[in-house]
């Protein structure tokens, strides 16, 4: 059940409650499951008990794999039951810590944005812009959302387009341009008498719910199935019918870095890449009651990593080591 669903649809605390059960169940998945389990008790009204999840992936001796997602939806969730003081200072330290990811710095500008902090928010927008943006050709589909949620704050704080804003509309998949569906003025015109303003409006409305519609159906990037040498060695040794799938190694790596090049130059946006390994495949060969050996089953296994939280976005970010695991640097590896 998505944590996006209507209230009158599903009881939100049962439901987290089945969750923080299934993250008991699958360690590995834990800090996913617990965090939709935390917007399940927001959506309930639970405010304090979704605080209590934050506080325990927080303080899990294993760490996170993201933890500044986990206090940027902390302070979001403070903020909202009346501790500001501590909000403020967790986005304080989230914006000191300037992460990589651009979800938390989209989570805690959209929470000042929400408590009219348009410039503060404007300020956390345009930092993560540049941290993440500048000088980067084709922006991941990761980091639209910063740019879209910084022409909003502009356009209601009245500022001059700038170049950002303009590659912010170019990027907008919505029918309506970014300038009228971000227009500060558009809640006059659903109160006006005028049935060319309301129709104009309701046009805008459809608009937005479309690409809201059309982010929600990517929940999970198109990945691909990556395995580290010692894991794909164990595999063909263990199934030597899928030495034709992997001739070797360098091939392997070769053949997933053209295979999401392709993908990118035919305008698939959200992509990503997994990695394997043999007992995990394994496993999930066993719940598919099908032999490992089956070459039909590899894009399954991917896109079920991918559908748990694990894959890892491509390209990766300015300066970032290489997916491969070769330790260099992206663009001295295989981005050159």
């Amino acid at each position: 059940m998505r944590p996006d669903t209507p209230a009158e649809n599903v009881d939100h605390t049962a439901e987290a409650a089945r969750l923080e059960r299934t993250a008991g169940l699958y360690p590995e998945d834990a800090e996913a499951l617990l965090l939709q389990a935390a917007a399940h008790l927001e959506l309930s009204g639970d405010r304090p008990a979704a605080t209590t999840l934050y506080d325990r992936l927080l303080s899990s001796a294993d760490g996170l794999e993201n933890p500044y997602l986990v206090r940027a939806l902390k302070a979001s969730n403070l903020w909202e039951y009346g501790h500001e003081a501590e909000a403020r200072a967790i986005i304080t330290g989230i914006r000191v810590a300037a992460p990589r990811d651009p979800a938390p710095w989209v989570i805690v500008a959209e929470s000042l944005e929400a408590h009219d902090e348009l410039e503060a928010a404007h300020e956390t927008f345009s930092e993560g812009a540049r941290l993440l943006l500048t000088d980067v050709a084709e922006p991941p589909y990761s980091t639209h959302p910063l740019l879209f949620g910084r022409h909003r704050v502009r356009r209601m704080l009245g500022v001059a387009h700038d170049d950002w804003d303009v590659l912010a509309d170019t990027l907008s998949s919505s029918p309506v341009p970014l300038d009228e569906l971000h227009d500060p003025k558009r809640v006059w015109s659903l109160g006006s008498d005028n049935p060319a303003e309301l129709e104009a409006e309701i046009s805008r409305l459809r608009a937005e719910l479309g690409t809201y519609r059309e982010a929600l159906s990517r929940p999970f990037p198109v990945a691909v199935l990556h395995w580290p040498e010692s894991e794909l060695r164990e595999l063909v040794g263990a199934y030597p019918t899928l030495a034709e799938e992997y001739p070797s190694h360098e091939a392997h790596l070769a053949t997933i870095e053209a295979s999401l090049r392709e993908l990118a130059a035919s305008g698939t946006p959200n992509l990503g890449i997994v990695t394997g390994t043999v007992p995990s495949y394994e496993a999930f060969a066993a719940s598919e009651a099908t032999s490992p050996s089956d070459t039909d089953l590899l894009p399954q296994y991917a896109t079920t990593l991918a559908a748990r939280g694990r894959a890892v976005e491509w390209p990766p970010q300015r300066g970032a080591e290489c997916w491969c695991g070769s330790g260099r640097g992206y663009e001295g590896c295989h981005g050159a």
